[in-house]
């Protein structure tokens, strides 16, 4: 073989070293979007097609029937019928007053109707996590019919990332941000989460200009919160319940002396899109893997790992729940995830 022949040889076998090394890298990043696609998913309503509303519930056996009305009404009085045998945060024993009196107040329990009445509802829950930072994903999540956000994480200065429609944002009273107009639409409905009887205290308080009681909060709750009483929501501990239960299998009567925990705000809201979307995709979940205890959870401010330490939430088993629904096709990542 001449010298010539053999550079030739060589050049194409250097070649065809390069577009199999180039093809199992492409693999592997592509894989770590969840799926074989370039580019994330996108809020199409052929993603409707592919499996029937019930039948793909049923497939996540959680041996409970799917829930889209997700708001407390003042018709319900179910606990005089249904009596509610779990305080909360799994149900609303001894706080059927305050919930009366809160319901009374705002008069409203739905969705908006336009929709409420969509065949196909797509929905992006939307993660505090750092995994969205950076990520470009404010144009894409602002085309789903619904987008869930979550306590008081801001838009404002982070819309190239996180968009800036927000259909509702689930809260709880340490997480309320006092001027709920700041980061969200004017007809963003604001989901009170009651963990607990003085979250349905302090609603109550807010609405009707009462003295504020301030005991009984891991963090001070804002005293001035000026919400708009129309768009007030307070969400049926029975979404919370199913994702202590049926998502996350945690005993709901912990044994003595044991400490207990409780599904986060980011889990739940999944469940509550499973229940109510017919496509459920999510972005800003998980934490960081780095074993790096300052490093940053938020896209958004200085909080970090450090600030999990004593956290009443299991979070790696959150996170294997997650997988789980992702192995299973409920839901899609919008971005490459660990």
């Amino acid at each position: 073989m001449s010298l010539k022949t053999a550079k030739t040889w060589c050049f194409r076998l250097i070649a065809v070293v390069l577009f199999f090394v180039s093809y199992y890298c492409s693999y592997v990043f592509l894989q770590s979007y969840g799926g074989t696609s370039k580019s994330p998913p996108t809020p199409s309503k052929s993603l409707c097609g592919g499996w029937l509303k019930q039948k793909k519930w049923e497939s996540l056996n959680f041996n409970i029937s799917r829930q889209t009305q997700l708001f407390f009404k003042l018709d319900d009085f179910f606990w005089r019928h249904n009596q509610s045998t779990l305080a909360l945060p799994y149900g609303i024993k001894g706080s059927e007053l305050l919930l009366l009196k809160v319901l009374a107040i705002i008069a409203s329990y739905k969705m908006p109707a336009s929709i409420d009445g969509l065949d196909c509802r797509t929905c992006a829950v939307i993660g505090n996590g750092f995994a969205i930072k950076n990520s470009s994903l404010g144009g894409i999540i602002n085309e789903y019919d619904v987008v869930i956000r979550l306590n008081d994480a801001p838009v404002r200065g982070y819309e190239d990332d996180v968009g800036n429609k927000t259909t509702m944002r689930l809260f709880y009273p340490e997480s309320a941000s006092y001027n709920p107009s700041m980061h969200n639409d004017p007809d963003t409905l604001m989901v009170l989460v009651p963990f607990k009887q003085q979250d349905l205290r302090w609603l109550k308080e807010i609405l009707y200009d009462e003295k504020r009681v301030r005991k009984g909060f891991w963090k001070p709750p804002p005293q001035i919160w000026l919400g708009s009483t129309s768009r007030i929501r307070v969400l049926d501990p029975h979404f919370l319940h199913g994702t202590a239960s049926s998502l996350l299998q945690i005993p709901l009567h912990p044994k003595r002396k044991q400490k207990p925990v409780h599904p986060t705000t980011g889990i739940l809201a999944v469940f509550v899109a499973l229940n109510y979307c017919d496509v459920v995709h999510i972005a800003g979940f998980g934490y960081p893997a780095s074993k790096n205890q300052e490093h940053p959870i938020h896209y958004y401010g200085y909080d970090t790992m450090k600030s999990m330490k004593d956290s009443y939430h299991d979070l790696t088993h959150e996170a294997e729940a997650l997988k789980k629904l992702e192995d299973s096709g409920a839901i899609m990542y919008l971005h490459p995830h660990s």
